[in-house]
């Protein structure tokens, strides 16, 4: 079902892991011949509730804090909106439809309200409820990330058609063509044959989120008076404490994808780390070197790219690829976050594409090179070299890149369509909080 997700040198028992992940779908009540393992569980049961505590609440503070007071609500009110819809809608169709057994596009609806699942259901010898949850959580943050880009000046409605929307034409198969079963770009065999390396989602969240936060930001203008008018964040504090929680919840991101308790995610969680703390100095460098003084908020901006970043290498690389990683993600997503905004004039309000889309790009091509033992990697897929890999890495990303950036542009003119996309320039200016809500964050 993952079994590409798992680290390289697991490559010589992947063939067994997809046969049991499909037999997961194909068994009556998708249970498998497998045993539970209680301590992998118990690891991926603390994973999910990591991963869920970087949307909720690390993601939902980290945007709060980088708007205005007159906003704070109205960016909440997305992401734990998105967060529910997400859920229901993966319970209804978009666990089937990302790794049920399908074709090479997309997986089915025979899974659809989890038809058929039981407590006797096994999937890579865990429980397939905590297997389903786990995968939930990724649902749940991928489209709140695009928050980010268009806080501020959206309708509320167009937020709930347009993430639903979004999730079942970009999420749901872009998961399946790099993680599900017989995935396109995964492959039709075990890694050997060259498919995509994703460990994360350095594409299936990174890349997807973050092209379509810049063709939404590009769709939907910029707010008036950006960027002379635009205030700085209203309370770095609570950015900081928001960025506090991704940088712990990653673990379970990153490490937690190994689907096991072992060696693997230990060293994900190594790289992971090292990759965030690397990222933040050098982001922080940066800025006090060009302005005299290093920010707070730059600092954890710095750290979000370097998790980011390593998100789809970390179970492929070692301490040395993390470090690596760190120093080139705090260099090139701080550019990048300088020629959208000063060169482009695009108002992506938070950074979304500079930070999660160019950094995830970027950690998915630098596994091509990193993998290398040379660099503490744990090696190349059979009959591969850094340069074939860095061929197969190029081609998803050009992929997922153009299909997010197509799709979203479509998407924008459904919503349009369906329910309007902007609020009036009077309604911006009073802040969505009130006149979306009818709540403030701050009694002033």
């Amino acid at each position: 079902m993952l079994s590409n997700r798992l680290p390289a040198r697991h490559s010589a028992r992947l063939p067994s892991i997809a046969a049991i992940a499909v037999a997961a779908f194909l068994l009556p009540g998708g249970a498998s011949a497998q045993e539970i393992d209680t301590g992998d569980t118990a690891w991926m049961l603390t994973s999910t509730a990591l991963v869920l505590f970087m949307t909720l609440p690390g993601l939902a503070l980290f945007y709060a804090g980088l708007v205005h007071t007159r906003n704070v609500m109205s960016v909440l009110m997305h992401v734990v909106a998105i967060a529910c819809v997400a859920s229901v809608l993966w319970f209804i169709f978009g666990y089937g439809l990302a790794f049920g057994e399908g074709n090479a596009w997309i997986g089915s609806l025979d899974r659809a309200f989890l038809r058929g699942m039981t407590t006797e259901s096994v999937v890579e010898k865990m429980p397939e409820s905590v297997f389903f949850m786990y995968q939930m959580t990724f649902a749940i943050i991928t489209p709140c990330l695009i928050v980010g880009a268009y806080v501020e000046r959206i309708r509320f409605s167009a937020v709930l058609v347009f993430n639903a929307l979004w999730l079942l034409i970009v999420y749901f198969p872009v998961a399946h063509w790099v993680w599900g079963a017989g995935g396109w770009l995964f492959g039709e065999g075990p890694r050997a044959e060259g498919g995509i390396r994703d460990f994360a989602g350095g594409l299936v969240v990174h890349t997807t989120a973050g092209v379509s936060a810049i063709v939404m930001a590009v769709l939907l203008r910029n707010r008036h008076g950006f960027p002379q008018e635009i205030k700085p964040p209203h309370m770095p504090g609570l950015a900081v404490m928001g960025a506090a929680m991704l940088w712990v919840g990653w673990f379970g991101f990153n490490a937690g994808s190994a689907l096991a308790s072992g060696q693997g995610a230990g060293m994900a969680m190594t790289a992971t780390h090292l990759a965030a703390a690397t990222a933040s100095l050098v982001w922080m460098g940066i800025e006090w070197m060009r302005h005299g003084k290093a920010s707070v908020v730059g600092i954890v901006t710095g750290t979000i790219a370097g998790l980011a970043t390593v998100t789809p290498a970390s179970g492929f690389i070692g301490p040395m690829g993390g470090f690596l990683i760190g120093i080139a993600a705090g260099v090139v997503c701080y550019f990048v976050t300088q020629f959208v905004k000063q060169r482009l004039r695009i108002d992506d309000s938070l950074d979304v594409f500079a930070v999660h889309g160019a950094g995830g790009m970027l950690g998915v091509l630098l596994t091509s090179f990193l993998a290398s033992p040379t660099f503490q990697g744990l090696g190349f897929a059979e009959n591969m070299t850094a340069a074939s890999h860095f061929v197969v890495q190029l081609k998803g990303v050009v992929i997922v890149a153009a299909w997010s950036a197509v799709a979203t542009w479509v998407l924008v003119k459904v919503t349009q369509a369906l329910v309007g996309l902007r609020v009036s320039k009077e309604e911006e200016y009073e802040g969505l909080d009130i006149t979306a809500h009818g709540e403030r964050a701050y009694d002033l």
